[in-house]
């Protein structure tokens, strides 16, 4: 190895690690760019290596067993259910992520899938291509001001989607059971429990980390729970949603359609992946980003700006901005 420090990066889509060697050559690393999808195809590299960081790919236990002298693991991103965060502190490893890069994005995006499913943009814009010329084509429509806006997960996210709801007329309720009522309405929201959510909602928007708890958050007996004519937005984790119980409950009119900006399977995180996987996709009142809320240009240097910096705090002694598991690597020394 010619640098003093070898960074592992372990995927991405960015077509080039530009950014993140001008931040991290200068302190005499060298960068290791792959494509895996298993951790098979990171182990030979991970071994030897100082930093990791990772986009899609998954950084496990048999990963980080096989690290000889890793400091710091950096997530792209906020979420780090795709970093076993537990075997990273068991052995002094620091995780990191990069929080408040995309949340005007997500939010926008999130609210730009309501608005597209609200109106039937999909089947307006369809018929007009095929050739029909009807405003019925997209009925029904139902009038937006009045209606209620669930929301899961309150936190930067969930808030500003919440503002920029609000000046549609939209009466807003959340559930996120981490915050007092007061800070709920602060943003302008009304805090409420599962069932009134799922029973109150003309639209649920879901903003949740991945979690064992959060795994299948709606699940059949929540779809059945709900209004008939309810849409349902995620632009949080794919597996909070049972995609199986959604497809039951758009075909047989549990609720009325969905907007996906990450199905169950993540498709970026597979080696072979095509759309039959998945029988949502086949759905015309479905719509699916391809997990791009986060993106806008200034979004994406953002974040690998961010995450190759918070690699080069670390292996020059300085404290990272967005530390994970910092308190419990304290508390173990």
């Amino acid at each position: 190895m010619s640098g003093k420090f070898k960074v592992v990066i372990t995927d991405y889509d960015y077509g080039n690690l530009d950014v993140e060697r001008a931040i991290l050559e200068p302190i005499g690393a060298e960068v290791v760019g792959l494509q895996a999808k298993s951790e098979e195809e990171l182990l030979h590299e991970a071994r030897d290596c100082d930093a990791i960081m990772n986009q899609y790919a998954r950084v496990g236990a048999k990963t980080i067993a096989a690290m000889e002298r890793c400091q710091v693991i950096a997530r792209y991103g906020v979420g780090v259910d795709i970093v076993d965060v537990d075997s990273a502190t068991r052995r002094g490893i620091l995780v990191t992520n990069v929080r408040d890069y995309c949340t005007e994005e997500v939010a926008d995006h999130a609210v730009s899938l309501w608005l597209a499913l609200a109106r039937n943009l999909k089947a307006y814009n369809q018929a007009t291509h095929d050739g029909i010329w009807r405003w019925q084509s997209g009925a029904p429509v139902y009038r937006l001001r009045g209606q209620t806006m669930g929301i899961v997960s309150f936190g930067r996210i969930g808030q500003a989607i919440a503002q920029r709801a609000r000046a549609f007329g939209v009466n807003v309720v959340v559930y996120d059971p981490f915050l007092p009522a007061s800070v709920i309405a602060e943003h302008g929201g009304r805090k409420v429990e599962k069932d009134e959510l799922l029973a109150s909602s003309d639209v649920l928007m879901m903003q949740v980390p991945m979690t064992p708890e959060t795994r299948h958050f709606l699940g059949e007996d929540e779809l059945r729970r709900m209004k008939s004519r309810a849409l349902i937005v995620n632009t949080g984790r794919g597996p909070t949603i049972d995609n199986q119980a959604l497809y039951t409950a758009l075909t047989e009119g549990w609720v009325a359609g969905a907007a996906l900006d990450d199905p169950e399977e993540e498709p970026a995180k597979r080696a072979n992946w095509s759309p039959a996987n998945n029988p949502l996709f086949s759905l015309p009142g479905v719509l699916v980003t391809p997990h791009s809320a986060y993106y806008s240009e200034e979004s994406i240097r953002a974040a690998r700006t961010l995450a190759a910096s918070e690699v080069a705090s670390v292996l020059t002694g300085k404290t990272p901005r967005f530390p994970v598991n910092g308190d419990k690597l304290k508390n173990q020394r």
